[in-house]
């Protein structure tokens, strides 16, 4: 223990104890609290009955704390009960001197302990100085009741409070943070007593909200039971705000040294029940591993005769089962049982470290269970073991054997089994009685395919009786099984090669009957087939569907076939042989007697075909005759269409076309007014609808020639198809040349164009009116109402965007790009890649024309406001119109500004907008 040094100095103002292992300097409120009364008061009584608690040992105590230490008797004896060390002898006179000696002493006794005492002299405590004694008591309290407290290498004041703050953790309402307001409700003083004596207190009972009660319960407690006196008066603690730190900490350092004895008795007892659990861990051990080590062996003792029976079984089937039955030992039964050896020998071994370790003898298992009698027992069980998988697979090698073999034996018993079903019925058909020669030809083939077959079995029929023979010498059991079956395929196999015979000595002699006929058969097939093609052939042509469009082409066809002779006379001889053929196989059949079967076996032509076909080219000529005279009425009524058709079309494709001239001249001659221009126009739009009847006909004329299927017209050029996309053309052009000329009017009105300005502009725009194209398909047809082609490439009524732009140059314009595309944005806002005659006249007047802006606008609003930058309701309805003023009240938005009164309007925004330049 390291000595500590406190030093004890007093002032005019207070008294400072300070250690540098167990004293935590005071704060300087705690200063200032060591003046408080109360804090003396705490301090005066706690001291006086610490130092009685230790007196009556000596069979005296104190009154007053300050008066009975000044002669320095008493307070030598106190230190001579605390210390158990002797001390000087004490002087006995009376006087000052002899006083201030013995305090001397005293003081000398205290210093030769390691603690530094500074400004404290014999001479403060023999004047009866109240401070520098408490002091001093205080120095005696700290270096013999606290110094020595150690818990987990804290010592003195830190150790007390974590001795305290353990034993008093498992407590509600109990949290020790200090030596002062950590005690003021009693609890942690009745926890103390409680952990250590739960019989001397109900903590249950107590209430935090009862500080007094709880005090006053465990200084009674202690006191009656503990031997510990009352310190502390429960009252003052619980009225100081902060009680004194010195006070209580001298009196919880009692209850410390009244409970150490039972913590040392508890300590003995924690070591015993130590000592007394290894010791029966190890005789658990001990017991467990003669259990494990019986077990065991008794299992090796039950294993090995099982595995020593050498009996084989007879059949494959009982044989695996002991295989199974082993495997399942080696994989099931065995593995526990090696984990169980493996663990007996760690636990053997763990159990002798133990028992080394805590200074007992090792252990010496029962006779015959031993580590090595378990091994050796173990190396028995694996050599039985080895041989027993020997002699396992040995007898189901040889089983096998025998199974390899009846299996065999029943496997090509079975296929030859399986060939021979129904060859015995099929040697026994009579078939060839009723077949023809080619049938019988290849019933022979078939049969001598058989023998073939038959004599390749021959080998398994071999194969099967030498098996048989094989089992019946190794005494197979189910050899009677073998040799019934192994019989009856040999006796089967004698009377299959004497059917064979017979049915090949039948097969021949019927075959010499039918080839006679066949030859017959053969001679009727040759004659047959070509004058039937013939026939085919002369009912396509008769039958054959043709296509004529003209009349022409009806006449042609009609010759040709008006060539052709009677085809009767040409082929009837040939017929009449024919079926004279079949009239003598029928003769030969019926003389000796042979079944002929109604079908000849080279063809598929019967004589009743030929009659019927024959019957059939005689009726096909005069109908083919009456088809071509109803062709050559319906060609003539196509031709009286046509001429119809072509007469209308002929007069209506011209016009058109002529009309479609006419307007263009109009739209692009600018002599004349634009009035006059109009009224042109509108005759020539009157002259067109009236000629409307003109085309209703031509679609009838069209309509009938469509349902007479006429799909050519030698007589025009024109198609109703030309007609119908001219005359949608003439109507649009008309539509739109007039829409122009009714644009230019507004224009010229609006913008105060004169009309040689109009002429100029237009004279321009049809200088650089042309139009580079690709045809399309509804352009083909308009191009052939166009003598001149140029004439529609070069008036199309649109420019593109680099003929704009050379016109632009023309009319003086210095263009650069990005001026160029700003004009583009205004003449063609679509992007369409054109330029109109009425954009571009929309642009030239914006030019030349002086209009309004938005700026102008907004100054014309600001007169009507009174130069204000908002206008009210009221000047809107005084200085405009009703419905003027009403259009604007409702699109104009909010003034937002502070110097305008409710519900006044923004009119530069609304001006802006008229302009398109806002989002209004």
């Amino acid at each position: 223990m390291t000595a500590i040094e406190t030093q004890v100095q007093y002032n005019s103002s207070y008294l400072m104890i300070s250690s540098e292992d167990y004293m935590v300097p005071e704060e300087d409120w705690d200063r200032d609290l060591l003046l408080d009364p109360a804090w003396e008061k705490q301090q005066r009584k706690t001291f006086t009955a610490w130092c009685n608690s230790h007196l009556r040992k000596a069979g005296t105590q104190i009154e007053n704390i300050e008066e009975d230490f000044r002669n320095g008797l008493k307070l030598m004896l106190l230190l001579e009960v605390i210390s158990g060390e002797r001390l000087p002898k004490p002087d006995k006179g009376k006087m000052r001197f002899h006083k201030i000696a013995n305090v001397n002493k005293a003081l000398d006794f205290i210093s030769s302990k390691g603690v530094k005492l500074v400004s404290i002299g014999a001479e403060e405590i023999v004047d009866g100085n109240v401070k520098m004694t408490l002091g001093m008591i205080w120095t005696i309290i700290l270096r013999f009741a606290i110094q020595d407290i150690s818990i987990e290498e804290t010592s003195a004041k830190e150790g007390l409070l974590l001795w305290c703050q353990r034993k008093t953790a498992p407590y509600r309402n109990v949290n020790v943070q200090n030596f002062h307001i950590s005690w003021k409700d009693g609890l942690a003083l009745c926890a103390l007593i409680h952990r250590h004596r739960p019989d001397l207190i109900d903590y249950s009972k107590l209430r935090k909200d009862d500080p007094v009660g709880n005090l006053n319960t465990a200084f009674e407690v202690a006191e009656k039971f503990l031997d510990i006196p009352k310190m502390l008066d429960a009252e003052d603690i619980v009225n100081t705000p902060k009680p004194d730190e010195k006070a209580i900490m001298t009196y919880v350092s009692c209850f410390y040294h009244a409970f150490a004895g039972a913590e040392q008795a508890e300590t003995a007892a924690n070591r015993i029940c130590k000592v007394l659990a290894v010791n029966q861990e190890n005789e658990r051990l001990m017991e467990e591993y003669e259990k494990l080590a019986s077990e065991l062996l008794e299992w090796i003792r039950r294993t090995i005769p099982w595995l020593e029976n050498r009996v084989a079984e007879q059949t494959m089937q009982a044989m695996q089962q002991k295989l199974e039955d082993f495997r399942d030992y080696r994989r099931v039964h065995k593995p526990p049982k090696v984990q169980e050896k493996c663990q007996l020998e760690i636990n053997f071994n763990t159990l002798q470290t133990k028992l080394r370790l805590s200074n007992r003898p090792a252990f010496m298992p029962s006779e015959g269970k031993m580590v090595s009698d378990i091994a050796n027992a173990w190396k028995g069980l694996e050599q039985v073991e080895k041989g027993y998988e020997e002699w396992l697979l040995t007898e189901i090698r040889r089983l096998e054997r025998l199974d390899h073999l009846a299996e065999k034996f029943k496997q090509k018993c079975s296929l030859h089994e399986a060939w021979t079903t129904g060859k015995q019925e099929l040697l026994s058909l009579k078939d060839y009685e009723s077949a023809s020669l080619i049938e019988i030809r290849a019933l022979m083939r078939k049969h001598e395919a058989f023998e073939s077959d038959l004599a390749a079995h021959q080998d398994r029929v071999e194969q099967i009786a030498a098996i048989a023979q094989e089992l019946n010498e190794l005494d197979y059991h189910d050899a009677a099984t073998i040799n019934a079956r192994c019989q009856g395929i040999c006796d089967q196999w004698d009377n299959l090669g004497t059917l064979t015979q017979k049915r090949r000595d039948s097969l021949e002699r019927v075959e010499k009957l039918c080839e006679t006929i066949d030859q017959l058969y053969l001679e009727f097939a040759k004659r047959a087939a070509p004058f039937n093609n013939w026939m085919d052939g002369a009912m396509e042509d008769l039958k054959d569907m043709f296509i004529v469009h003209s009349i022409e082409e009806i006449q042609s066809l009609k010759a040709v076939f008006s060539q052709t002779p009677p085809l009767h006379l040409l082929a009837d001889k040939e017929r009449v042989a024919i079926m004279g053929i079949q009239n003598e196989i029928l003769k030969i059949a019926q003389t000796y007697g042979i079944k002929v079967l109604g079908e000849n076996p080279y063809t598929v032509i019967t004589p009743q075909d030929i009659i019927n076909k024959w019957e059939a080219v005689k009726q096909l000529g005069p109908m083919r005759d009456q088809i071509l005279q109803e062709e050559v009425a319906r060609q003539q009524a196509n031709e009286r269409l046509r001429r119809q058709f072509a007469a209308q079309a002929n007069i209506i494709g011209p016009w058109i076309q002529t009309k479609m001239e006419e307007i263009s001249h109009v739209s692009i001659d600018i002599a004349g007014s634009l009035e006059e221009q109009m009224n042109n126009l509108k005759q020539y739009e009157q002259n067109i609808i009236n000629y409307k009847s003109n085309i209703d006909k031509l679609e009838g004329d069209h309509q009938l020639s469509q349902e007479g299927l006429i799909f050519d017209n030698k007589h025009t050029n024109y198609t109703m198809e030309h007609v119908r996309v001219g005359w949608e053309q003439l109507l649009t052009t008309i539509a739109r040349t007039i829409n122009e000329v009714e644009n230019q009017i507004l224009t010229r009105d609006a913008k105060g164009i004169s009309q040689e300005q109009l002429n100029e502009f237009r004279a321009s725009f049809n200088h650089f009116d042309r139009v580079r194209y690709e045809p399309g398909p509804v352009l083909v047809y308009s191009i052939e109402f166009f003598s001149d082609l140029s004439d529609l490439q070069k008036r199309n009524g649109m420019m593109d965007p680099d003929d704009f732009r050379a016109c632009l140059i023309s009319m003086g314009y210095d263009l650069g790009e990005v001026e160029f595309a700003r004009i583009m944005t205004l003449v063609d806002p679509n992007n369409t890649g054109v330029v109109t005659f009425q954009a571009f006249i929309d642009f030239m007047t914006r030019e030349t024309a002086e209009t309004d802006t938005a700026e102008q606008v907004m100054a014309s609003f600001k007169i009507l406001a009174s130069d204000k930058t908002y206008i009210t309701v009221e000047e809107l309805k005084r200085e405009l119109p009703p419905e003027q003023a009403e259009y604007c009240i409702s699109r104009m938005t909010r003034y937002v500004g502070s110097d305008a009164p409710p519900g006044a309007l923004d009119y530069t925004s609304f001006s802006s907008a008229l302009y398109g330049e806002s989002d209004l």
